[in-house]
């Protein structure tokens, strides 16, 4: 496996650079944000992952290690080859696409040119476990949800509900449908009261 590559920057495109080390010019397809995130300078140094297919081995160049990790997630669920995955990676920034697989946001994700509805429901059933553990977003949706419960709270104390009966309600909608909107929340809560 090549990790990374330094070397001397020969040429810049939206889609792909050539980096020269050691005498040999390497092309690399790149992303968008990637393009935008290296520098013009003389020397650069891209991350890389090599995929090796019967009629090409192609290096894919990377400006940080979240890309290219995101890159390599990306390409692990079927259906996702490389070129959707960097067009994946050309569309959204990292944050983005891990933001879009944790909240499972399927039109999001269906909104990158050659991802249809299935392939975008499939990216977030095989990757939303990883994306919520190794990148830890499980903070930012309890957070969410704490957001979501103390509102639902008060407005079905308006109506007179108690706190107590409300509050076990929620949380049992809440453990059901992690990522449910407050509306929905409040009308499962009404029907459960």
């Amino acid at each position: 496996m090549i990790a990374h590559i330094k070397g001397k920057l020969v040429e810049k495109n939206p889609n792909h650079v050539i980096v020269e080390c050691n005498g040999l010019g390497y092309m690399l397809p790149i992303s968008l944000q990637t393009f935008s995130n290296i520098p013009d300078q003389e020397n650069i140094k891209l991350f890389t992952h090599l995929i090796i297919r019967e009629d090409a081995h192609t290096l894919y160049g990377f400006s940080n290690k979240m890309e290219r990790e995101i890159f390599i997630l990306l390409i692990s669920v079927s259906g996702v080859g490389p070129s959707i995955a960097m067009t994946m990676l050309s569309s959204m920034d990292t944050e983005e696409i891990q933001h879009a697989i944790a909240h499972e946001e399927v039109e999001k994700i269906r909104s990158v040119k050659g991802i249809g509805v299935k392939t975008a429901q499939r990216v977030i059933l095989d990757l939303k476990d990883k994306i919520l553990k190794t990148y830890d977003l499980t903070k930012e949706i309890s957070i969410s949800n704490n957001t979501i419960k103390n509102e639902a709270l008060s407005a079905l104390e308006v109506l007179g509900f108690a706190r107590n009966k409300i509050e076990k309600t929620i949380q049992v909608i809440l453990k059901d449908s992690p990522n449910i909107s407050l509306e929905e929340l409040i009308k499962r809560a009404l029907k459960n009261l």
